[in-house]
């Protein structure tokens, strides 16, 4: 089968398409047929030599998520027949023609999407999903900052947001992003800087229920500012730095909670977990078109370098998509 592959540690100058051994299920694997897989900043780690795939999972091969058709499947599988067609995420190796993946960890694609939109889907809103509701609790009529709007997870966190009946703030360094953003249900759009002081005068003094962050230690104590009592903040990325000097003081007497998760580096049980809450809440406003994955641009197998250097750039809005011929 092709595959894009990681030839050495390095720019995206390293990524090629190669010819390698296409997997065989076992147990209860189900292969796929790629149709097509979505570009993450996980791809692009690997690709710099400082995120190795976790066990299991093709070392060189990237690509987190995937969508396409069951091509064979092992001897244990019952959920899944040849030729359905499915999504679902991946450990890595999603980046080429065939992928093999436990039944369990797929999920049958709505009508409604094709290939390219439902490769856009998996690692984005299951990660939104999780952070905002198994992490952070949200529920109906509290206050959400979520910054990096214009990333895949952003759109994705904003529009489930949205649909839960929450207030969404959002926070980008790009103008242009904010205001496509709001076309997807952010309500107050917040530059990168100073954006707790604003928070605080936006909510008369009582700040947000929950912050989703994907930038880390040089946002740390602007979060802390922005979140009223019993906040909750759940970082998803450390995009501007992992150490951060955190005060305390605030942290206890507003009674503020932090989590730290990936989905990546969690068990398979974990991943089983994520993806059944994610077929019960969230597919179905995919099904109906209430909530839907942003691509801003897709890319071929040879192309996929370009893709890289433009998520590496920060340039999109959404979702980058390579299409696996």
């Amino acid at each position: 089968m092709r595959a894009i592959v990681i030839s050495r540690p390095g720019g995206p100058e390293v990524l090629e398409v190669q010819d390698v051994e296409t997997p065989e299920p076992v147990g209860e694997q189900v292969r796929v047929r790629v149709r097509a897989s979505g570009v993450n900043r996980a791809d692009l780690l690997q690709r710099a030599g400082g995120y190795p795939a976790p066990a299991g999972s093709p070392a060189h091969i990237p690509g987190l998520e995937f969508a396409g058709e069951v091509d064979a499947l092992g001897p244990l599988v019952r959920t899944w027949k040849v030729g359905q067609r499915v999504m679902g995420l991946a450990g890595g190796g999603a980046q080429a023609e065939y992928i093999v993946a436990h039944e369990g960890m797929l999920v049958e694609i709505p009508q409604n999407l094709d290939f390219v939109q439902a490769a856009g889907v998996p690692e984005v809103f299951m990660t939104a999903h999780d952070g905002l509701f198994t992490q952070a609790g949200l529920q109906m009529g509290e206050r959400v900052l979520i910054h990096a709007v214009g990333s895949g997870v952003g759109t994705a966190a904003i529009q489930l947001t949205h649909a839960a009946g929450a207030t969404v703030f959002g926070t980008s360094r790009t103008p242009g992003k904010l205001e496509r953003a709001k076309e997807l249900g952010l309500d107050i759009a917040l530059s990168d800087q100073n954006f707790a002081a604003e928070v605080r005068r936006l909510t008369d003094g009582n700040g947000v229920h929950v912050v989703l962050d994907f930038v880390g230690a040089a946002y740390m104590e602007q979060n802390l500012e922005a979140l009223g009592m019993w906040g909750r903040m759940v970082f998803l990325s450390t995009m501007g730095g992992a150490q951060a000097n955190v005060n305390l003081g605030m942290l206890m007497g507003k009674r503020i909670s932090i989590r730290g998760v990936t989905l990546r580096t969690r068990t398979l049980e974990e991943k089983l977990a994520v993806t059944r809450r994610f077929a019960t809440h969230v597919l179905p406003l995919l099904a109906s078109g209430k909530v839907r994955p942003i691509i801003e641009q897709v890319y071929t197998m040879e192309q996929v370098a370009e893709a890289h250097r433009v998520m590496g750039e920060n340039k999109n809005f959404g979702k980058l998509i390579v299409r696996i011929a």
